[in-house]
């Protein structure tokens, strides 16, 4: 986890949402990412999926079998549902996200039973931190609206 949080701080500094992901196969990590939803200008440029994206190129298989992905943040549905295709085999992660989040905090995906694919998970590792980053880093955006007139801050 503390080298997704190292991926999800890439993220801050870029001035994306700063959600990192390690994806580790045979005791190695085998690819890392982090959002670049901005910087694409792709909503699906989201940790998790440029992560399995790069993992499944350098493996030359679409299948994450026996695979452990990392995330700072709770997933999506969207990153959930690529994650359950690309059958990766456990899930940790680390801050839960009550807006999108696909593990519970707003629906929850990778509980259901599926026909194919089961996901381990694991939830909360380093909820501190990785909530922590979060919240620096929308209080820093909200902050910088307002110095540049273009919004109110939020309380």
């Amino acid at each position: 986890m503390r080298l997704a949080i190292e991926e999800a701080k890439k993220a801050y500094e870029m001035g994306e949402v700063p959600v990192g992901a390690v994806l580790v196969w045979n005791n190695e990590v085998i690819a890392r990412a982090h959002n670049l939803v901005e910087a694409r200008k792709d909503a699906s440029a989201h940790a998790e999926l440029l992560c399995m994206a790069a993992a499944a190129a350098k493996l030359s298989n679409w299948r994450l079998l026996n695979t452990t992905l990392y995330s700072t943040l709770e997933p999506c549905s969207m990153c959930a549902g690529g994650m359950l295709l690309s059958r990766v085999g456990t899930l940790v992660w680390g801050a839960p996200d009550l807006r999108h989040g696909a593990h519970g905090s707003w629906i929850n995906v990778l509980d259901q039973p599926h026909p194919t694919h089961r996901i381990q998970v694991r939830k909360g590792v380093l909820a501190g931190e990785c909530s922590e980053l979060m919240r620096s880093f929308f209080q820093n955006r909200r902050l910088k609206e307002v110095d540049n007139g273009v919004g109110i801050p939020v309380r």
